[in-house]
């Protein structure tokens, strides 16, 4: 029906330019919305107020103007202005249930558009340090990284989804070298480990590991490891502590410095992977940091900014005049010791983002990034590129809850609750979809123990048991011999008169509409909103109707309604990462 709408309003703006109302190049984007209160119609458009400047005259004007030269259409049953010029359309009864046999006929296509009109959209998200297991922060982005792009591809975009592997710089060289420190202290080396290492268990298991591969070919004496040194915390600088030791890490092992970073980088990354995948989080690409150093790329952004008069000297250190874009201060790209920043990386690699031919670039960052957004925006637009491709969507970390307290979480020391430990206790489904129940850019308490919980107060729990119930119930069917025949309850559907089926038809209706405003919007969150609200529906009407009743035509009416809805509560799970079961 939202099609024929837009179809007859159409009709309207082109006879409304034959009769002079319109200057002929005028080429409105006709929008047609379901009505929230039914008071007000099936749908409703603001038409009226688009035109109304460019006619010259008043939106209620418009409007009047419009209706009378709207064509006619036995299935409306009334036209009428609203307020200040909203047009709401009243739908016959009869056509009420014509997106019940557009779902069954579309299946899994139902949903899906062409609103992004085939744009190439990279979306780059997770991209956690491999530096340790992910955790129940790093969830919550993969979950809403994973189904916006799902549904902005169900809406027409092309994705191409990314995950950046920060493999260079200083937190990979701490990584490497609490790995060598735990190594040696599983050959009795009494070593002091620093405050300011990393301490989980995978540590310990990364040097077991290497003992493993490498015999006692990496050992040093605790002496030599130490020596030079500056003190560690609390009498000392943990930093300049932890800086020692990398030194003398590099400089005692060598080319096998190396050997011990890639086998902490390989066993982490591919437990990410693992991780991942078991989340259902796929990627087209894992993106190499280093790779931006190897091939040249970091030089070669530096020296364009560098051309571009963007980039001074000051006290040893190469500068980006960022302030010049509006940053609150400018950004060190090269150190006073010739080392180059995560931001002189970050800058090739948006920079080779670009070269790569996306038209848009989105960016999902934790919400403690914010503050990172200017300078890159200010980098794009110093190499000459549209700053405005680049979209960044922040992401709120969440915070997890059992029986009422709250648990800790840090990396460094090893206290935090893995996306493993998550899904073993929750199950992939509840964290995926708890995970996008709210805006990204919201907080987020994540109570373990709904989650876990089977009852209607768990969201996901209630809207799996909506398509289990429909599945339930045509299964009864078949084995008392009244089997769902689907030509003859699409044929039927005028015999459905309840003001509950009317709901449902009208909701299964908006789904299309529902997946283009959350790709559209970046808003997963809608999607969640949407299924509970129409598992709501079903189970409401499940509990006040049956559905087996004897009368074959209203029965096969009946069951072809929540056919239907078994197909979209399936269609909208997918999108979001979240399985939906025919048993439960």
């Amino acid at each position: 029906m939202k099609n024929q709408i837009a179809q007859l309003l159409n009709q309207c703006v082109e006879q409304l330019k034959c009769e002079g109302y319109l200057p002929p190049e005028e080429a409105p984007q006709v929008r047609v919305d379901h009505t929230r209160d039914k008071a007000h119609g099936d749908f409703a458009t603001n038409l009226a107020m688009m035109l109304a400047k460019p006619a010259g005259k008043r939106p209620r004007e418009m409007a009047e103007l419009i209706v009378a030269l709207l064509p006619e259409a036995d299935w409306l049953v009334k036209v009428e202005i609203a307020g200040p010029g909203f047009i709401n359309f009243f739908v016959a009864d009869d056509n009420k249930f014509s997106a019940v046999p557009a779902v069954l006929a579309a299946g899994e296509a139902w949903g899906r558009s062409d609103v992004g009109g085939g744009r190439s959209v990279l979306i780059e998200f997770v991209s956690a340090n491999p530096t340790g297991p992910l955790h129940v922060g790093h969830g919550r982005g993969a979950a809403y990284g994973a189904a916006l792009s799902d549904i902005m591809e169900a809406a027409g975009f092309q994705v191409f989804r990314e995950y950046y592997v920060n493999d260079a710089g200083r937190q990979m060289d701490i990584l490497a070298t609490s790995v060598w420190l735990r190594y040696l202290a599983l050959l009795g080396e009494p070593i002091p480990f620093p405050s300011n290492g990393y301490q989980g268990d995978y540590i310990l298991d990364i040097a077991a590991e290497l003992k493993e591969r490498m015999g006692e070919a990496l050992h040093r004496p605790v002496a030599e490891v130490y020596a030079g040194v500056p003190a560690d915390a609390p009498t000392g600088d943990k930093e300049a502590h932890i800086d020692g030791l990398i030194a003398n890490a590099k400089a005692l092992l060598s080319e096998q410095y190396d050997l011990v970073h890639r086998i902490a980088l390989e066993a982490i990354l591919s437990d990410i992977k693992e991780d991942l995948a078991a989340f259902r989080v796929h990627f087209d690409n894992w993106f190499s940091e280093q790779s931006l150093f190897d091939s040249g790329l970091v030089d070669a952004a530096i020296e364009k900014l560098q051309q571009a008069g963007f980039i001074y000297e000051k006290a040893g250190a190469l500068w980006f005049r960022s302030t010049d874009f509006g940053d609150e201060k400018d950004r060190v790209v090269v150190r006073d010791n010739g080392v180059k920043t995560y931001f002189a990386s970050d800058i090739a690699y948006h920079l080779h983002k670009f070269e790569r031919g996306f038209e848009q670039l989105i960016d999902i960052w934790g919400a403690d990034h914010h503050g990172y957004i200017p300078r890159v925006k200010a980098a794009i637009k110093a190499l000459g590129l549209n700053d405005e491709a680049l979209e960044v969507l922040l992401v709120q970390f969440a915070t997890l809850w059992r029986g009422g307290e709250k648990l800790p979480m840090s990396t460094r020391s090893g206290q935090f609750v893995t996306l493993r430990e998550l899904r073993e206790e929750v199950g992939t489904d509840a964290a995926r979809f708890f995970y996008v129940m709210r805006k990204s850019e919201q907080h987020m308490d994540f109570d373990l123990d709904l989650a876990k919980s089977k009852s209607n107060d768990n969201p996901v729990y209630y809207i799996q048991y909506a398509h289990a119930r429909i599945a339930s119930v045509l299964r009864q069917a078949e084995e008392k011999g009244m089997a769902w025949a689907r030509k003859a309850g699409e044929a039927a559907l005028a015999r459905l008169e309840l003001e509950s089926e009317k709901a449902i038809a009208a909701e299964l209706a908006r789904f299309p509409e529902l997946v283009a405003r959350a790709a559209l919007n970046r808003a997963p969150h809608l999607l969640a909103y949407y299924l509970r609200d129409l598992a709501g529906l079903l189970h409401s009407y499940y509990n006040s109707t049956p559905f087996l009743v004897d009368d074959a035509a209203l029965r096969n009416a009946r069951l072809t309604l929540v056919a239907a809805v078994k197909q979209v509560i399936y269609n909208g799970l997918r999108l979001l990462g979240v399985s939906a079961p025919e048993h439960m």
